[in-house]
């Protein structure tokens, strides 16, 4: 506990010369207001007492200060604001120090702009990510970063919201030192130097000579524009950090600083910031179960095993290698395994063609992955992936064998994406070690993993799998034993409205077109190309079901992108899609074969039928209690089916347009389609009708 409140303490150095600011407001140093108010009393003092040559503000090991306090956001703020603490940092004239270890973010990075001179470790990272929670820098981050390391640099940073290692941060020049050894005693040995040295200390605001070439070349910040948003599809937040970043240049600083402020209050209150915001603390909580006793610990996990050497098998060893764990990938012929090791290497070879893995760091990642075709390897591991064909016969076999070859104590997980975890664990003598670990594909790139909790998955086993997932950077969410779980199955009702729209007048490129509009990266015929139609075709035929168009797509040989054809047509060597008059031909003459009279459909009602009945299953799956909170549905799409995050996902998003409207665009569409799972689900009738939302939902435990 500090002497100047609990989360701030002062004491000075040398004889009284320097003041030692120190910030301890666990975990992350965030700047709530006790932090806040407790920083301008401990300026204060040093700045009020003339023995004080010179401060140094200094964090914990883990972070200098990582932004501001999550609790407080969408509440008044009291003061003082963190524009008052860097306004005061302004009027000193002695020399202030950050001296910082593990995170500088956001307004974090901000306070240490704010001082006059930045020192750091090795390890450390700085960086202003506001621009993710659809916002900018608010307390003159986007005036002062400029002012060090020019416009153009700090546009890229500040529009790509990444974290800057201390290394690059040097060389930018937004600190001044990376320290090495004792970095209190180095940081302390650098604060002395600059009481030392006199004068009066350099202050970021009155900094010129960074700017000159944004100032001497009017259309540079709109080259770099140009490049960065391109990205972001016209979104609210990375264009005024780029009007921020050009009030840098043309403004003088107490102006460029007011309009920083101005569009950060217009952020605020955006759709688009509150989504983001939302997302931000779903996130959070998505990997919460309210029913885990306190007591529960993971088990230590050393080594990983995984089955299977396909595409989402390697995939999967990735994850594990990435995160230093040893994984050994098991397959049934050397040939197969062979090819798996290679396509996981030729993954990592095209990481560093982009410059996002040096050739060292392959190598190390590879070192971590070694395969054989001796199934007694399941022995090794502490926790075991099942990553075979989607076939429960299958499946149930290899789960006895595990069952049978498996260290006691060890995690076993089924990659399946629909099948029943259930009937899996009861292959097996130990079912409360078995759970299901859903990783979506390429699983070494996509953030999501949905665990599966069976009826007698224990505690254990869901704090360990959790626990694996943080491990290996994975966003989390627990989910119920049903056909498809929860990501699956929402994607299967849009799924059968996306066959249904071209059986009924749409083609393929219109239903696409409409769902990239809607903020999609891909839409559902081109994702089908992408996939491979033939999984789908086999899944179908294992359970007796059809889809008239995409069967016969199957049985003409076209796959999609694999075979140069599916949905769409691709030139040899491109993954363009192109649209097919063959495809039209095909699709007409089935809805002819079908009685079905075609006419012409909008964007519009392309868009609610894409959307609204995946909303409605996700109205059931909450019922049924296979999701915890509908925010945990809107994780798994975002992080998993490329849900635009700037809408906050299908649940937040039904929110925001109302349940009443989606109940009556649902039953309007029931009424004239053949598909009864388009009629409205009891909690969307039951939540419209009380003028609720989903947000109002309590969290609920897993039905088991």
């Amino acid at each position: 506990m500090g002497n100047i409140n609990a989360v701030v303490n002062f004491e000075t150095a040398d004889d009284g010369r320097i003041a030692v600011i120190s910030l301890d407001n666990p975990p992350v140093n965030a700047l709530g207001h006790a932090l806040r108010s407790g920083l301008v009393a401990a300026i204060e003092r040093a700045r009020d007492d003339h023995a004080v040559a010179a401060v140094m503000l200094i964090g914990t090991a883990r972070a200098f200060s990582a932004g501001a306090d999550i609790s407080e956001f969408g509440k008044p703020r009291k003061p003082p604001s963190l524009i008052d603490i860097v306004a005061l940092l302004d009027t000193l004239a002695k020399p202030v120090v950050a001296a910082i270890s593990g995170l500088a973010l956001g307004g974090g990075f901000e306070l240490a702009l704010g001082c006059h001179y930045r020192v750091a470790t090795q390890s450390a990272r700085v960086g202003l990510p506001e621009v993710k929670l659809g916002l900018l820098p608010g307390a003159g981050g986007t005036q002062r970063l400029p002012r060090l390391i020019g416009a153009e640099a700090a546009a890229e940073i500040i529009i790509g919201g990444d974290p800057v290692p201390a290394a690059k941060a040097l060389a930018l020049g937004a600190i001044d030192a990376v320290l090495e050894g004792d970095f209190r005693a180095k940081a302390l040995d650098f604060t002395r130097a600059k009481a030392a040295a006199g004068g009066k200390p350099p202050r970021a605001r009155d900094r010129e000579d960074k700017l000159a070439p944004a100032k001497a070349d009017p259309a540079l910040l709109d080259r770099v524009g140009e490049k960065l948003l391109r990205r972001v599809k016209g979104l609210p937040a990375p264009k005024a950090c780029l009007d921020a970043v050009r009030a840098a240049v043309n403004l003088a600083f107490d102006e460029g600083q007011k309009k920083e402020l101005a569009l950060f209050m217009e952020l605020l209150t955006s759709p688009e910031s509150k989504a983001q915001r939302h997302v931000f603390f779903a996130e959070r909580e998505a990997a919460k179960l309210p029913d885990m006793p306190a007591s529960v610990k993971e088990k230590p996990i050393h080594r990983a095993v995984v089955i299977g050497a396909g595409t989402m098998g390697g995939g999967i060893a990735m994850c594990f290698a990435n995160a230093g764990i040893p994984v050994r990938v098991i397959e049934t012929e050397q040939a197969a395994l062979t090819r798996g090791l290679d396509r996981v290497a030729e993954n990592y070879r095209i990481a560093i063609s982009r410059g996002s893995l040096t050739e060292a760091e392959m190598d190390k990642r590879m070192a971590q992955i070694s395969g054989t075709i001796d199934f007694g390897a399941v022995a090794e591991g502490d926790v075991v992936i099942e990553a075979v064909f989607e076939e429960m016969d299958l499946k149930r076999r290899i789960f006895a064998d595990i069952d049978r070859l498996a260290k006691p104590g060890a995690l076993l997980a089924s990659n399946t994406s629909t099948l029943d975890i259930n009937e899996i664990a009861r292959a097996t003598k130990r079912p409360e070690d078995v759970l299901g670990m859903h990783f979506f594909s390429p699983a070494n790139v996509m953030r999501l993993l949905e665990i599966v909790r069976a009826s007698k998955t224990s505690f254990e086993a869901l704090a360990t799998a959790l626990s694996i997932g943080r491990r290996i950077g994975k966003v989390t969410s627990v989910v119920g034993v049903c056909d498809g779980f929860v990501g699956n199955r929402m994607l299967a009702r849009r799924t059968t409205q996306a066959e249904m729209l071209l059986l009924e007048g749409a083609l393929p490129w219109d239903v696409d077109a409409a769902v990239l509009a809607f903020g999609f990266p891909m839409g559902p015929f081109a994702m089908g190309d992408l996939a491979g139609l033939d999984v789908g075709w086999r899944i179908r035929k294992a359970r007796g079901v059809k889809a008239a168009i995409s069967d016969t797509l199957c049985e003409a040989g076209r796959f999609g992108q694999k075979t140069g054809a599916g949905y769409y047509r691709y030139e040899p060597g491109s993954r363009t899609p192109n649209p097919d008059p063959e495809v039209e031909k095909i699709i007409l003459a089935t809805s002819e074969r079908l009685g079905i009279k075609r006419r012409r459909i909008g964007a519009e009602e392309i868009t609610e039928r894409m959307m609204y009945p995946m909303i409605n299953e996700g109205a059931r799956i909450l019922e049924e209690r296979m999701a915890m909170r509908a925010s945990d549905i809107d994780i798994i799409w975002i992080y998993g089916y490329g849900w635009p995050v700037w809408r906050g996902g299908p649940m937040f998003y039904a929110d925001q347009v109302g349940l009443s409207h989606i109940r009556d665009r649902l039953a309007h569409y029931a009424a004239n389609s053949t598909d009864k799972m388009l009629t409205p689900a009891p909690w969307l009738e039951k939540l419209a009708a009380e003028g609720k939302g989903f947000a109002s939902l309590p969290v609920q435990t897993i039905a088991v």
